[in-house]
């Protein structure tokens, strides 16, 4: 058939150009569909120092092709690329038109076998991310210096000598402590987290938890669920430096601080000690500049306060003095004897007033009497004079039984040393003392002799 045609191309076709050819290869193989390949890297270079992509050839037991990798799909796919490595890919041909040259165009890649591997680890990824393991907000604190670093590696490798040279290199401030596990294998992470519970009870200000590069199987370790917990549960906070940059475990999602190479992890918490004599320096000045600012506006305080002071005192003693000076100017401390003088005007002005007072107001007062007198006899008058008449009457009737009446018509009233009025002659007797009232005057008498007979005839003449 291949001759047949090559007769046919010789008898009845014209010659195309290069550019056509390629244009016709490149068609053909467009219309080739998605491949997914298997095989073995050989030749690799890159990725390119300028454009990141990355070239290389894969191959079998009796064939090879070339393979073009673009630098996003390499980034993507967390594959470090080597010779020898067995990688799956899938991809596309593509023939470049600049030089016809054929090559197949992966699209994605990753490590043979790793496919289920890389889904359970995303698997898992999810899982932890949704119960808050991975959120930055439950990171913890690590300090800017580490005085205390405790390491969690194999002591097998190399590993741990790097990160103490680089902890002695950058600050030998810094003390370390070791705790050896394994870092691959079965076992592993049991061993990973009996190392960190070790590490953890020295109380240090930070773990590395740290390994060298390695493949994804051999990175498994640090995919494991059990492992993932502990290093969230550690009560210290865990820094992570696993693999090279590309590598990405559960593990760094988990941790406090990722960082891409043990080295980089020994680094971070270990700033060198000339940064820390610069940063010191630097604290020290901004101290002092803090200080001199602080006691500059102490001082414009104090300034103010003090001449705030001094103007309230010269106000306090302004108003004092004014208040002496008030006080001084008065009458009773300048002049002390106006006051008795005051009072003696103010006294001889009271008599005066007095004395013109005293004459008015018993004027006054004779004046009110006599109204009132003649009022009283106006009125005892008109009350009396009703009575007038009856009492001349009865004073007349009373003069007329009067007994000193009687007197006047020549009778005398006898009576004995007693003080008694003789009315019987019977009761005395001869030398008796009697007393006789007159109707002017009285007379003393001794009687001589009674004569009783006289008596009664003067008795029964009245009857």
């Amino acid at each position: 058939m291949t001759g047949a045609r090559e007769g046919a191309l010789e008898s009845g076709s014209q010659p195309i150009s290069v550019s056509q050819a390629v244009g016709l290869a490149a068609a053909a193989a467009d219309a080739m569909p998605t491949l997914l390949v298997n095989g073995e890297v050989t030749g690799f270079r890159g990725p390119n120092a300028r454009s990141g992509h990355c070239y290389f050839q894969v191959k079998d037991d009796s064939s090879a092709m070339d393979v073009i990798v673009w630098r996003g799909s390499y980034a993507k796919s967390g594959v470090r690329l080597r010779d020898g490595l067995q990688l799956e890919m899938q991809g596309r041909f593509n023939v470049y038109r600049g030089s016809g040259r054929l090559s197949f165009v992966a699209s994605r890649i990753s490590v043979a076998g790793e496919g289920l591997l890389r889904q359970q680890v995303a698997q898992l990824a999810r899982k932890l991310e949704a119960e808050g393991l991975m959120a930055p907000e439950r990171k913890r604190l690590i300090p800017r210096f580490c005085q205390r670093v405790a390491v969690v590696t194999s002591l097998s490798g190399s590993v741990i000598d790097d990160v103490k040279r680089t902890l002695a290199r950058r600050n030998p401030l810094v003390q370390v402590q070791v705790a050896g596990c394994m870092v691959q294998g079965p076992g592993a992470p049991e061993s990973i987290i009996r190392a960190l519970g070790v590490a953890a009870a020295a109380r240090p200000d930070a773990i590395l938890l740290v390994r060298g590069g390695g493949s994804f199987e051999d990175l498994m370790t640090f995919n494991d669920e059990a492992l993932a917990r502990a290093v969230a549960a550690c009560p210290v906070p865990v820094i992570t430096g696993i693999g090279h940059e590309p590598d990405t475990s559960i593990c760094d999602m988990v941790g406090d601080r990722r960082t891409s190479t043990p080295t980089a992890a020994a680094e971070s918490v270990a700033p060198g000690i000339d940064e820390v004599e610069l940063q010191i320096s630097e604290r020290a000045k901004r101290l002092v500049r803090s200080m001199s600012s602080t006691l500059a506006l102490s001082g414009q305080a104090l300034d103010g306060l003090g001449a705030l002071a001094s103007r309230s005192l010269a106000a306090r003693l302004a108003q004092l003095r004014s208040g002496v000076e008030a006080l001084g100017s008065r009458r009773c401390l300048s002049d002390p004897e106006a006051t008795l003088r005051d009072r003696e005007l103010q006294l001889v002005q009271t008599e005066q007033r007095l004395h013109d007072a005293v004459p008015r107001g018993l004027a006054i007062d004779a004046e009110r009497t006599h109204r009132l007198a003649d009022r009283l006899r106006v009125g005892g008058e008109g009350l009396l004079s009703p009575f007038d008449h009856q009492t001349l009457r009865l004073a007349a009737t009373l003069e007329a039984l009067s007994p000193l009446k009687v007197l006047t018509r020549g009778y005398a009233i006898a009576r004995d040393a007693q003080g008694h009025v003789v009315t019987d002659a019977a009761g005395v007797g001869a030398g008796d003392e009697l007393r006789l009232l007159l109707a002017h005057g009285s007379v003393g008498a001794q009687v001589t002799d009674v004569s009783l007979d006289t008596a009664r005839q003067l008795a029964s003449r009245k009857e």
